[in-house]
């Protein structure tokens, strides 16, 4: 059984062409990433609301796609949200991607995103971890760091 992490994408990107691990900039991001290489798990992977699952050295463009619920007096210019049917695709596009990359039945899956990320995922994967659950995303940096601080 193998301990995989996912993390959400976030809306702050360099404006370039990066590795995934790299073109995410915010503080979120960068603890959320931090934190799943402290608890050394065997793979970590990206939810991205444009690309489903990427590997940490994918290089991919800076792109504005959320599945998070912003409303339309809050969305920066250009900014894409996808409806609930999109979510769906998105969810069955992930578990399809993670299916090849990993064993949904038998690996553990820790998720560090957002429950608009998680809800189209979670019940076709037999074990999950949630340790941010509920927490809201200023919340979730605090349990972030304060996580880090004690490894």
């Amino acid at each position: 059984m193998k301990k995989i992490v996912l993390i959400s994408c976030v809306s702050k990107k360099l404006s370039t062409k990066a590795k995934a691990k790299d073109i995410y900039i915010s503080t979120l991001f960068k603890y959320s990433l931090a934190y799943a290489y402290s608890i050394q798990p065997d793979e970590i992977f990206i939810l991205s609301a444009l690309h489903h699952i990427l590997e940490l050295d994918k290089e991919i463009d800076p792109y504005d796609v959320t599945l998070c619920n912003v409303p339309k007096n809050k969305r920066k210019s250009g900014l894409r949200v996808l409806n609930a049917r999109e979510k769906n695709e998105w969810g069955e596009k992930v578990i399809d991607q993670l299916s090849e990359l990993t064993d949904l039945e038998n690996d553990t899956f820790i998720i560090l995103a957002g429950h608009e990320y998680i809800k189209p995922i979670i019940s076709h994967i037999k074990h999950v971890e949630l340790p941010m659950d509920g927490l809201r995303q200023g919340e979730r940096v605090k349990f972030l760091k304060n996580n880090l601080s004690r490894e």
